[in-house]
């Protein structure tokens, strides 16, 4: 079973929200809506997380990739759709029941940081499990616990404003942590933080992740970040989500110019692997290795590859061995087999592979970059406690 999943979720602010979701069914769009002095911000969106997954949505401002955020954990209801956690279905909660949901079992990590200056760092950590009703000792021991995690230990004593950006975030981090909650919300969460900064926790949380497993959904604007940290990713644009998949199937074939247009500035390199551009073994088979034998057998180019690699390996790592034979680079599955081959010409086309012309960043509409603005004008230490509480 999915961990959680959003089932056709629209969200309409304005007048006659039913009636706009009904037109947006019949096929009107947003400029239709807008006439009306509504504006659809999440339209249609339908997606699952399995556990463990680090999923990521992308877009740009007024996307409506935070108001979809929104509506996971309830601070927002959907103006039609469901989401189900565990199954179970959130949007059909009492009040009581979603506040122990938002109290226990999902946590948020805010973007700016949204910690209380008059609590030390040890206290914001242990706010959550304070909400909670969790015994002084305990939740001081899990807070603790949980800012060693995120590399805080000893800064336990330290007031908010004694830490760099970056330190205030992990702290934001270690808060969420010590919930235990089953899922992880991030909301732009390193986007205020320098570019080093921002790299080193998002490190952090790989490195976090290895261990805790947690189910994360990740919001952010930036594809580099999205593609470096999300097992699945989703696209939106005007509410809508317009392609779902891996980093690869985004970089490889992008679902429409709009698309195409975020990954003309990405390493691929570093983000395609081996078994995304590996060709079928056979097309080795009737070339030579590089003392001019023939290779007639599947076990003839393993024995000849200058490397042999799993799928998953990227392929920054194929430039050496590639550049030093003339044989095809061998992936393997687990067992040693022969499962694809990459050679020199194929990688050098998949780098150098002619991209869509870039279509310029639309301007979001007035109306849905003020509802964005208002959401995040929204963040803070009163949304930590709306959130904590189950408010």
């Amino acid at each position: 079973m999915s961990r959680l999943q959003a089932e056709n979720l629209y969200k309409v602010f304005g007048r006659r929200p039913g009636e706009a979701v009904r037109k947006l069914q019949g096929g009107a769009d947003r400029e239709e809506l807008r006439a009306d002095g509504t504006t659809a911000a999440v339209i249609d969106a339908s997606f699952s997380v399995e556990p463990g997954q680090i999923f990521v949505v992308m877009g740009l401002s007024g996307s409506g990739k935070s108001t979809l955020l929104r509506m996971l954990n309830g601070l927002l209801e959907p103006t039609s759709g469901r989401v189900l956690f565990d199954g179970q279905d959130v949007t059909a909660l009492s009040p009581k029941d979603l506040r122990d949901v938002r109290a226990k079992k999902i946590s948020m990590v805010f973007q700016h940081f949204a910690l209380f200056p008059h609590r030390s760092v040890l206290e914001n950590a242990a706010y959550g499990l304070e909400v909670q009703g969790v015994p002084r000792a305990e939740r001081e021991e899990r807070a603790h616990e949980a800012l060693e995690m995120a590399g805080l230990k000893g800064w336990e004593k330290s007031w908010p404003d004694e830490l760099s950006g970056g330190m205030q975030q992990r702290v934001g981090l270690a808060r969420a942590l010590a919930t235990d909650a089953d899922v992880l919300l991030m909301d732009e969460s390193f986007s205020a933080l320098d570019p080093l900064i921002r790299r080193d926790m998002q490190d952090q949380l790989l490195e976090l992740q290895k261990t805790l497993k947690k189910t994360i959904v990740f919001i952010t604007h930036d594809l580099n970040e999205a593609m470096r940290l999300g097992d699945s990713i989703a696209v939106m644009r005007d509410g809508r989500i317009v392609q779902l998949g891996t980093a690869e199937d985004i970089l490889v074939t992008p679902a429409n110019e709009y698309v195409a247009s975020f990954t003309q500035d990405v390493d691929r390199s570093r983000v395609l692997t081996a078994g995304a551009v590996m060709a079928e073994p056979h097309t080795a088979i009737g070339g030579l290795d590089d003392a001019g034998r023939e290779l007639r057998t599947p076990e003839d180019v393993l024995d000849a590859a200058p490397a042999k690699v799993g799928a998953d390996t990227p392929i920054i790592e194929l430039f050496t061995p590639c550049s030093t034979s003339g044989v095809p680079v061998a992936v393997t599955d687990a067992k040693g087999s022969l499962i694809g081959v990459v050679p020199r010409a194929r990688l050098l086309a998949v780098l150098g592979e002619p991209m869509e012309p870039a279509v310029p960043a639309p301007v979001p509409d007035a109306q849905a970059a003020t509802a964005n603005d208002a959401d995040q004008a929204n963040e803070g230490t009163e949304n930590v406690k709306k959130v904590s509480a189950g408010a």
